[in-house]
């Protein structure tokens, strides 16, 4: 006897459920890629997706004076590390430098920016203030500044 519609939405629901991710429901006024959201952790100068197959569709560098702008991962070409440079970005038509100091070094166990660029798990990246880059530990990750330059 074939499943009745019930059984078959149920199937589907379950479904759905194991291969769409762990997210909560997106409550009425919230924002769900808000800096509170429990799924990412800020740290400092740069967020980490939580979830084992978390992964964001775009990555935004946050100025120091305000301004910020986000780039579509999909878009991101090239992962370039060089201790003494940073990590470079190319995206198509725009390259990203990001520099400072331990940027592939872990923050947390398992936790590193330039991994978590590479595996698309970094939703945002922020300048740090002068006073901020002082009082920061020796051994932690310090975004000191984000240029970017036209490709083309």
């Amino acid at each position: 006897m074939p499943p009745s519609e019930n059984e078959r939405k149920s199937m589907n629901d379950s479904i759905l459920k194991r291969y769409s991710g762990t997210r909560g429901p997106i409550l009425p006024g919230r924002d769900p890629l808000d800096d509170d959201d429990p799924q990412v952790d800020d740290l400092g100068c740069y967020s980490w997706l939580r979830g084992l197959r978390e992964r964001s569709t775009m990555i935004e560098f946050r100025l120091r004076e305000g301004r910020s702008v986000a780039f579509d991962y999909t878009l991101l070409r090239k992962v370039i590390f060089d201790p003494s440079e940073g990590i470079t970005l190319k995206f198509d038509g725009e390259t990203v430098r990001i520099e400072g100091r331990n940027l592939a070094a872990e923050s947390t166990p398992g936790v590193q920016l330039l991994r978590g660029i590479q595996n698309h798990r970094v939703p945002w990246i922020r300048e740090m203030g002068e006073a901020e880059q002082v009082a920061a530990a020796e051994v932690a990750t310090v975004v000191e500044r984000l240029t970017f330059k036209d490709s083309g």
